[in-house]
């Protein structure tokens, strides 16, 4: 089951909330990050609403959380538009020739015209700082944000805000080479009354115990002061980072060729599928019965458990390698060592899989998707979904 811990929000949203009121602007849930809606109530308090990459996050961000929508996407059909129109605040277009397709549409409309609705252009200062290629929108040939040279000549009458989003779990020295470069090919646009916002986009660190707040604070104050504009940040890791665990079990072990494998009820490929597109490692704790032999700790515990952090291959005694009940073959989140033999029925625990985790879970091969439940301040664990095989059956009829 995913295991969200409701206090552990709440830290974080505290955090972005004294940063975001240090730094006059505003802060909104990515919602591509973290859209477990019914924990909407007690982040709605801290946050300024959500962003949304397309119309159903858009409708959620309105239906369910209801403050301040955010939309981009990196195409829109006229449908989406309309419906978009009615409720939306900001709508960020990712190319001239979508704008120029829909903005006679957009001129038209009530909301637009009454101020209820600005629109922006998402840009490319292709300036890359990651070391991910799978997630920089600034390598070469990328399909998001426009360039410079693009806008040259361009007729951009009727907009109000330009959208960068080039982050991916950095500090905020990043932030600031980037924000260079912004400056570079676009700050003759910001300076221009005719725009009055800037969105940074997400993929700031803000609540790792690491990153650099004040340096984060200084980089909004200045760019407010700079070009005079608001401006908007949309992390979506920042908010549900370290605030949940997905916890499975162990369906059989065996040796296979010399190596000790274990068949876990839940799967890379299905349920944490970053671990294997990232790729990343997370860390796995045994709950056992005797007491911890490592420090570390999983982003939620329950009472009465004890968790040993699982070590490198060969690092402890036994090492298993860690598999999904799906028929993909590279179904595997990695070789794991732990201080005595796995046995069917143990509980494994992965940390920190509340971000990008339950928005790109599937249901690929039948597999029972994990139930969904949140750890209350009180101790109380609240079931927020249970999945049953007719969640299965009628995706696809």
């Amino acid at each position: 089951m995913f295991l969200i811990s409701l206090p552990a929000l709440q830290r974080n949203t505290g955090i972005l909330r004294d940063v975001k009121e240090a730094a006059g602007c505003h802060l909104v849930l990515a919602l591509k990050g973290f859209s477990c809606w019914k924990t909407f109530p007690t982040l709605r308090e801290d946050l300024d609403g959500c962003c949304a990459s397309g119309l159903w996050e858009a409708r959620l961000a309105h239906e369910t959380f209801g403050k301040h929508v955010i939309t981009y996407s990196p195409a829109y059909g006229e449908a989406e538009i309309s419906e978009l129109l009615e409720f939306t605040d900001h709508l960020d277009f990712n190319s001239l020739s979508q704008w120029y397709r829909f903005r006679d549409m957009i001129f038209a409309h009530p909301r637009f015209q009454a101020g209820k609705v600005l629109c922006g252009l998402r840009i490319n200062p292709q300036c890359s700082t990651g070391d991910t290629p799978l997630y920089d929108p600034c390598v070469a040939g990328s399909r998001l944000g426009i360039t410079a040279d693009q806008l040259e000549h361009a007729d951009l009458t009727g907009l109000s805000g330009l959208h960068f989003h080039t982050l991916c779990e950095q500090n905020s020295d990043d932030l600031e080479t980037t924000l260079r470069a912004v400056d570079e090919k676009f700050g003759h646009l910001l300076r221009s009354p005719q725009f009055t916002y800037l969105n940074m986009g997400g993929g700031h660190w803000i609540t790792k115990p690491f990153y650099d707040r004040e340096r984060l604070i200084q980089l909004v104050k200045e760019t407010r002061e700079q070009y005079g504009v608001e401006v908007w940040l949309e992390p979506g890791e920042a908010i549900a980072i370290h605030t949940g665990v997905l916890r499975a079990k162990v369906m059989d072990v065996f040796i296979s060729a010399g190596h000790r494998l274990a068949i876990l009820d839940i799967s890379a490929t299905a349920h944490m599928p970053d671990v294997l597109e990232m790729p990343y490692r997370p860390d796995v704790f045994l709950v056992d019965s005797t007491e911890p032999v490592a420090v570390a700790k999983p982003a939620v515990m329950l009472p009465g458990e004890c968790y040993h952090l699982a070590g490198e291959a060969k690092q402890h005694a036994y090492t298993y390698r860690l598999g999904g009940p799906t028929c993909l073959a590279g179904d595997v989140t990695g070789d794991f060592s732990f201080h005595r033999e796995l046995k069917v029925g143990d509980i494994l625990v992965f940390d920190d899989m509340a971000h990008y985790t339950m928005v790109k879970t599937t249901m690929f091969n039948g597999v029972p998707h994990p139930a969904i439940r949140l750890l209350h301040a009180s101790g109380e664990i609240e079931t927020l979904r249970e999945f049953r095989y007719e969640d299965f059956r009628d995706r696809l009829c």
